[in-house]
């Protein structure tokens, strides 16, 4: 089966706009620092999704020269918002990891900041990173198997593998995290589930798995002027289930953005459905 990330999260936005009715006014913070095609398109994706929530998105630009401190400036100009997003990748000349971790947990949509990752990983928080997210509802939606199940991730990132990792420990997986570096090939032979998160364009071909393999590619990188994902997409003939990117998981980690914003106004406890 080839997952259709679109009508997905349109099944999950109108779940959302419902239970959207129970809240006041709420507003999202954007602190954008990079100003290439690529985050400008990202940012139109989740304005669209904001205005179908009625929710005010807030762009907080910084200059082309700004330094940390401009960015942590901002940050606190955006703690008047409901929730926060820090835009990502930021100039090499910012400290990235200071500007995060400056984010309120109860704000931190993305669940990047060092006190909301730990309050995730040790099963505290009440929402998850938007990838992981989206890859827990798919899981729930599909009643896909992980108990018991080998699971390999390849890439070890803050947005897709390391919150991938926890997610799949506590749904009670045999986890193995690599990155590209690693023998990937001989680790994929034998998985059930294949979660990439490597920003490798076709790292991953269809005779390096097995049949009935379930993989969540959530790699996004450029090739040739096109995003693609980490598995070639012939790899979707192979397997039992398949995300494609772009169409995959990314339409739903979108809308996870603002379920999570939901959450942290709402304050109630997540939930992740382990067996």
């Amino acid at each position: 089966m080839i997952f259709n990330g679109k009508k997905f999260s349109k099944k999950r936005l109108t779940a959302l706009q419902y239970e959207r009715k129970n809240f006041g006014a709420l507003s999202l913070g954007v602190i954008v620092a990079s100003h290439d095609p690529v985050t400008s398109s990202y940012l139109r994706i989740k304005e669209k999704t904001a205005n179908a929530l009625d929710i005010t998105l807030h762009r907080y630009v910084a200059p082309f020269n700004a330094n940390t401190k401009d960015i942590m400036g901002l940050v606190m100009q955006a703690k008047e918002h409901s929730g926060i997003i820090v835009q990502l990748p930021l100039p090499a000349t910012i400290d990235e990891q200071e500007v995060i971790d400056a984010l309120p947990t109860n704000k931190d949509v993305d669940v990047i900041s060092h006190d909301s990752v730990k309050l995730f990983e040790n099963g505290k928080h009440n929402v998850m990173p938007p990838v992981v997210s989206a890859i827990n509802e798919i899981i729930d939606e599909y009643n896909i198997a992980i108990e018991n199940k080998k699971v390999v991730i390849v890439g070890k990132g803050r947005l897709v593998g390391a919150p991938a990792f926890h997610l799949m420990k506590m749904r009670g997986g045999i986890v193995t995290v690599l990155d590209r570096s690693d023998d990937v090939e001989t680790s994929v032979s034998d998985a059930d589930i294949v979660v990439l998160g490597a920003g490798s364009p076709a790292l991953i071909q269809p005779d390096m798995v097995k049949e009935g393999v379930v993989i969540f590619d959530a790699g996004t990188s450029e090739s040739g002027g096109s995003v693609v994902g980490d598995a070639d997409p012939n790899v979707a003939e192979k397997a039992s289930f398949f995300t494609p990117v772009p169409g995959g998981i990314g339409p739903v980690a979108v809308v996870e953005i603002f379920a999570n914003l939901l959450a942290l106004t709402r304050g109630t406890h997540s939930s992740i459905h382990t067996p």
